[in-house]
């Protein structure tokens, strides 16, 4: 038997424990190299663990749930074994500790309470603690021994038998009488407690920091979507044939964010210490949606990026979220964030910073609202811009003139084009 350890791989510096969220494979399953056994969750992104050769799983030291750290031992695999095997036969595996080798001992067949059939130590253990006996269980292991699996089993489709005491044997129609009024009146209010994921946990502890370390102010403004609406509603079909990505909006905010904070550096800096940090490459954050929570995966370099490179990395971006697969490099940085809560159909909000950044552009709806054009009431698409920024070192002017520079851009996008 040639056995090899599947360690907790090596974590991000910033990172020092990850949960095992599910593993994909029991005890006695096979697998091939590289394929996935567990997705370990930081609290940043989910990882993927694969195997690191053929096998057969002989043993899982850490289960669902457990707190792990880089390099832990959390299974063991047989390189050597051909068919699957029964989990109990292996459970006798033991962890193999440094400096030791590791010698594989069968383990020992222990009787049952009933000569009619034979227990497995794990089996039998759990026989004994549901007061049952090897007979009453039909053994899938080797020549009809009973494995833990198989009680397992047994006990899950055995209707649940309450104990009664021979004293309350009697009293228990009242009892029963009594309590079903309350029952129906608890099930009328479920409730249901799961624990926060690693990642929940963070960002939890992100907004708290940032809200309790920044002087965080908003400001508002408005901006007329029509003349982006137009311009991508005259080229979004050659641009899509073109590049193999739809046009969308959200890289014309990324572009009008960028001019804004290359006139207004200060909103792109950010406080280490005593210190303004100001940043000379522009990294935005896209927040975005995900099965798990929300994550800001960073467009590096924006500003060298074309409408078709933000488009086409926004896209990845959202496909690696829905599936779980953004890096810690995908995660990291960032100098600026924009946040669309449009795309769920907020009007309004009030977005918080992404520590350690000092400012972030809020997105909303885009609605048909009356306004007023040269003295006429008249229909257009507007939508609320709203830019949350740290007071401690940018002043309102600054806040209100780079979302102003955003509006502008928007409203005339030929300004992009033109750097103005």
């Amino acid at each position: 038997m040639a056995l090899i350890e599947v360690k907790v791989p090596q974590l991000s510096e910033s990172v020092a424990e990850a949960t095992l969220l599910q593993w994909h494979k029991k005890v006695g399953d096979p697998v091939a190299r590289d394929e996935n056994l567990i997705d370990i969750e930081t609290d940043k992104v989910v990882l993927e663990l694969p195997a690191p050769n053929d096998g057969i799983v002989v043993q899982i030291v850490e289960p669902d749930g457990a707190t792990v750290v880089a390099g832990q031992l959390i299974a063991i695999i047989d390189t050597d074994a051909a068919a699957k095997v029964s989990p109990m036969e292996v459970s006798a595996i033991p962890v193999p500790q440094p400096g030791h080798a590791t010698t594989p001992v069968a383990a020992p067949e222990l009787a049952s309470n009933s000569a009619a059939g034979i227990a497995m130590p794990a089996a039998a253990k759990l026989l004994s603690e549901n007061n049952l006996t090897a007979t009453q269980v039909a053994g899938s292991g080797k020549d009809g021994r009973v494995t833990k699996g198989d009680v397992l089993n047994t006990l899950a489709t055995k209707p649940a038998t309450p104990v009664v005491a021979p004293a309350a044997a009697a009293a228990k129609p009242a009892l029963q009488q009594v309590a079903a009024p309350n029952k129906a009146k608890k099930e009328e209010r479920p409730e249901e407690r799961v624990p926060m994921s690693r990642l929940r946990a963070r960002i939890a502890e992100r907004l708290i920091q940032s809200q309790s370390t920044n002087a965080i102010l908003t400001t508002f403004n408005e901006v007329n979507m029509q003349p982006v609406i137009d311009l991508r509603s005259k080229y979004k079909d050659k641009f899509e044939k073109e590049h193999g990505v739809k046009l969308g909006f959200m890289s014309f905010f990324v572009k009008a964010a960028v001019a804004a904070l290359k006139k207004y550096p200060v909103v792109n800096a950010s406080v280490d210490g005593n210190d303004i940090v100001y940043h000379g490459y522009f990294d935005i954050g896209i927040a975005v949606g995900s099965p798990r929570g929300l994550v800001v995966p960073v467009l590096r370099d924006a500003d060298q990026m074309s409408i078709a490179d933000i488009e086409k990395k926004i896209g990845e971006f959202g496909a690696k979220a829905r599936d779980g697969k953004l890096t810690m490099e995908d995660l990291t940085g960032g100098t600026f964030s924009i946040s669309n809560g449009g795309t769920f159909g907020s009007m309004l909000s009030t977005p918080i910073i992404n520590p350690p950044q000092s400012a972030i552009l809020g997105v909303h709806a885009t609605k048909d609202r009356a306004v007023v054009e040269n003295g006429q009431i008249v229909i257009r698409p507007m939508n609320y811009l709203a830019m949350s920024y740290d007071h401690r070192i940018i002043d309102g002017r600054e806040a209100v003139l780079a979302l102003v520079v955003i509006k502008d851009a928007l409203e005339d996008p030929a300004r992009l084009l033109l750097d103005l």
